[in-house]
């Protein structure tokens, strides 16, 4: 049996980290480069990719590729596997991050707040094609070279809205951390993608099995970023360690997963919530 150091050792490994520019993306890239893994910086802004990876590059001291990707776009996404694969050589690690968060699209927040009578078709089906599709398309393209490997690890993001429903008592009087002139609250689109993103996981699992391919899902609580005094207060009251979490505690659970730490795991859910569905 390895030391238990070796168990969560990346280094010489090359991971994939989509939505890296994100609020969880960072820290997902941060803690694999920690552990001594290769990081491709894949999002949507060249600039915000260019300057993450120079940043881990000088203070982790491992190797950052940037990459300018659209993950609900299967050449775009065609394209990224191919440069990661020319630059490093193989794909080790994929965490499938990238998803249409609460911050909205160019559509705007009123659009993605919009109550569910009202919901806009074309922010329904871009939420699917971002968080849905995107890690479709991504598993497929890396998932390829895994096979060729013999060896790869997905992580697959998903929410506790992916396991429970949204308990809209929270939502009351909450306003967006964007516009606090818009009402706050979780649409139908986020939780649908994230429980069809862990069906998914499950089914990877057992279809790659046997081509010593790891694929588990992520189950983060609400994570604190800029939400209004009233709704952390909703929030933290109705889950059991009474606070939301802070970004960096999934840095555990995603080292955990990417490593040979969890060389068990396959079609698993790690749940780290606070307890929010315990209850």
């Amino acid at each position: 049996m390895p030391p238990i150091a070796e168990l969560f050792d990346l280094r010489g490994r090359v991971a994939i980290v989509t939505g890296a520019c994100g609020l969880l993306g960072r820290e997902h890239c941060d803690v694999l480069a920690e552990a001594g893994a290769n990081i491709v910086v894949a999002d949507l802004s060249p600039e915000a990719n260019r300057k993450m990876a120079e940043d881990l590059a000088r203070t982790r001291k491992t190797k950052a590729l940037p990459v300018q990707v659209d993950v609900s776009e299967r050449e775009s996404v065609q394209r990224m596997a191919a440069q990661v694969v020319n630059e490093f050589g193989r794909i080790d690690i994929l965490v499938n991050n990238a998803a249409l968060t609460v911050k909205g699209g160019s559509d705007g927040v009123d659009d993605y707040f919009a109550p569910f009578e009202e919901y806009p078709l074309a922010m329904w089906e871009r939420a699917l094609r971002v968080a849905l599709t995107g890690t479709f398309l991504c598993s497929q393209a890396a998932g390829g070279q895994m096979v060729k490997q013999n060896r790869g690890v997905i992580i697959n993001l998903c929410s506790i809205y992916g396991l429970v429903a949204p308990d809209q008592r929270i939502y009351a009087n909450a306003r967006s951390p964007y516009d606090r002139a818009v009402t706050f609250n979780t649409p139908a689109s986020y939780s649908a993608t994230k429980g069809s993103i862990l069906a998914l996981t499950r089914y990877l699992a057992t279809y790659w099995a046997d081509k010593n391919i790891r694929v588990n899902a992520l189950t983060p609580g609400g994570v604190l970023d800029q939400h209004d005094p009233e709704f952390v207060k909703s929030y933290s009251s109705r889950t059991p360690l009474g606070r939301m979490a802070d970004r960096a505690e999934f840095r555990g659970a995603i080292l955990f997963l990417a490593s040979d730490a969890s060389s068990y795991m396959t079609g698993a859910n790690l749940v780290v919530d606070g307890g929010w569905t315990a209850w």
